[in-house]
């Protein structure tokens, strides 16, 4: 106990230190200061990690706000990546940074929000707020929980760890193997009931947003999507652009400050490509003259933009809608930590490539196995199962059926949770 409270007390001393320099870091300390948390006579708690956490957990949430339209929703986040874009959810009556974890903070944060259950998505196990909620007797569950036996509470040295994951009440795992990992660890208040992504995934697929401007870049022409990139996956992918000239792709980087966007920028052919800011300005400048304009890098240009075959998502919140657009995708992040989310694209039955980093992720390997997805190491990997996509229309046809087919025998996680805890 004394070493995670030291932890927890150097994590946010090295944060802080970071604030100085990295603008995400200085939103997570400055979200935290001075919290004044509105007191109410009951609620129901949410908490997220980040963004994808809440794209995940946000069917249950949906579903709790529907069933119970009254009942106050709090809703958490840690990192500012999920903070700063969910702030202003309909989906919750209020929204915070969740405080550092320490008995102090714990009390006063139940205190205020008064939780009649508290639900954590996958991640994020904090001890003081899970040994708060046990000692008030107030419900704690994990849903679309994952567990791999190289993780900290598996080995001899996590005792403490433990001690964290027997605070909860229940747990909703996405495997059968993450419910015998529990079971090994004598921890038997699991259900297996699927993973919720597949339930928001499939839901947006069902309904998806239009957009304009997508659907005239696109303009009848194959769309090759590539999701939350990283610049190693962007080194990969600009020369795709050369060698399909009759494509048109989309890029929507997983970060956007300008440094990076104007890096990617100059990654492909020169006069190729468009920010989808400047694609918004350059259509109010041809609605305004009913004539054709362009811009390029924030520049004024005569160039028709319709022309243009690649385009650069330089906003966040996007992309789950233009996989609606698109024939093959690429999903960032496989030659970093791990790749980023596979089923956002996969809903629309579209082909998913990604790179080596994907054993994290039951999905990727489940994709894989039923050649719906694919990894690749290097760029001659990449253009090779490209080649066959664009080439091999009955191989084409094959992929979107399965992995719409994977999608849709997955959906159902929401309901089986929600008939455990709101009984």
């Amino acid at each position: 106990m004394l070493l995670y409270n030291i932890g927890i007390k150097l994590y946010s001393f090295f944060v802080l230190v970071a604030s100085l320099f990295n603008n995400k870091a200085k939103l997570w300390v400055q979200g935290r200061k001075n919290i004044a948390f509105i007191r109410v006579e009951g609620s129901i708690w949410f908490h997220f990690a980040s963004l994808g956490e809440f794209e995940q957990g946000r069917p249950i949430l949906e579903a709790m706000r529907n069933l119970h339209p009254t009942k106050k929703i709090v809703v958490t986040f840690f990192s500012p990546s999920g903070y700063e874009i969910r702030k202003n959810t309909s989906l919750a009556d209020y929204v915070y940074y969740l405080p550092l974890d320490t008995p102090g903070n714990a009390r006063r944060f139940i205190d205020a929000i008064n939780p009649e259950m508290a639900v954590f998505t996958k991640y994020e196990y904090w001890y003081h707020f899970f040994n708060e909620t046990r000692k008030r007797h107030i419900p704690l569950y994990i849903v679309s929980g994952i567990f791999r036996p190289g993780q900290v509470f598996f080995k001899w040295y996590g005792g403490f760890n433990r001690r964290i994951l027997k605070l909860v009440s229940h747990f909703f795992v996405q495997d059968e193997a993450s419910k015998q990992l529990l079971q090994g660890i004598d921890i038997t208040n699991a259900t297996v009931s699927g993973d919720t992504r597949f339930d928001r995934v499939w839901a947006n697929a069902q309904n998806p947003k239009t957009l304009p401007l997508i659907e005239e870049f696109k303009n009848g022409q194959k769309l090759f999507i590539a999701g939350s990139t990283w610049p190693q996956d962007e080194a990969l992918l600009a020369k795709l652009v050369t060698d399909y000239p009759d494509w048109k792709f989309i890029f929507a980087p997983h970060e956007i400050p300008e440094e990076k966007v104007n890096t990617l920028m100059n990654l492909l052919p020169e006069g190729t490509a468009i920010r989808f800011s400047d694609l918004a300005k350059v259509k109010g400048e041809r609605l305004k003259s009913k004539g054709e304009a362009s811009a390029m890098n924030h520049e004024p240009s005569t160039v028709n933009y319709l022309n243009l075959q690649s385009l650069i998502i330089d906003n966040i919140g996007m992309l789950s809608s233009l996989y609606a657009y698109g024939d093959i995708a690429y999903i960032g992040g496989g030659f970093g930590v791990g790749i980023h989310n596979t089923l956002e694209a996969a809903a629309f039955g579209l082909p998913v490539i990604f790179g080596p980093n994907y054993q994290k992720f039951n999905e990727a390997k489940e994709l894989i196995k039923l050649k719906a997805g694919f990894s690749i190491n290097n760029e001659a990997e990449l253009k090779g199962i490209v080649e066959t996509l664009v080439n091999d229309e009955g191989f084409y046809s094959f992929t979107r059926k399965k992995i719409l087919g994977y999608v849709e025998e997955n959906v159902g996680a929401t309901e089986a949770i929600m008939s455990f805890i709101d009984k």
